[in-house]
């Protein structure tokens, strides 16, 4: 506060800024009430993008990091489903297993069991028995992939038009349903 009084006294430092300001303003064409207008502009052009565009984008952005959370925690649930099924069907197929090999061991000890004339009919029935045993555990283990398959294709287009957020055509059901199957085939 005391250099102003200072430089005042020293021969008008503070009137030669001035008039070195007015100069540069003339020579460039300063205009204040241009200068004003123009601020007011600005200002008028700011508040209405912040309130027109800016939050109504910064809106649509959260939706959409809301859907993509949501798209996210449906795969992981649907991931888990599939894990469930996947184990299903081993236990099945394990159950289905244990039951054949259960016929077999019958139909080895009830052929045993039989006089010698009629040791070659049992074994013809055994073998019998083990055909179909392995027959009723393909049909079996066949019937549960295709249960599999279909739940498989359900949950990844459900899945899938939960994350796009679109209906899909039957053709990309069919596409998706396809592609899942061969994934659990292989």
């Amino acid at each position: 506060m005391t250099y102003l009084p200072i430089l005042a006294a020293e021969g008008g430092i503070v009137d030669s800024l001035a008039e070195a300001a007015r100069t540069t303003g003339e020579t460039f064409g300063f205009n204040g009430w241009l200068f004003f207008s123009q601020i007011v502009s600005f200002a008028i052009v700011a508040f209405l993008l912040q309130k027109f565009a800016y939050k109504p984008i910064l809106t649509v952005l959260e939706e959409r990091r809301k859907k993509i959370a949501d798209g996210l925690a449906n795969a992981e649930k649907i991931k888990q489903q599939l894990a469930e099924s996947e184990q299903r069907v081993q236990e099945i197929l394990t159950k289905a297993n244990a039951d054949a090999q259960k016929m077999i061991d019958e139909a080895r000890a009830g052929a045993q069991a039989l006089a010698d004339k009629r040791a070659q009919q049992a074994i013809s029935e055994a073998e019998q028995i083990i055909a179909r045993a392995h027959e009723a555990t393909t049909i079996e283990r066949d019937k549960t992939l295709a249960e599999l398959k279909r739940e498989v294709g359900r949950l990844v287009i459900s899945t899938t038009s939960k994350v796009t957020g679109k209906v899909l055509t039957s053709d990309d059901q069919k596409r998706l349903s396809d592609e899942a199957a061969r994934e659990v085939a292989a």
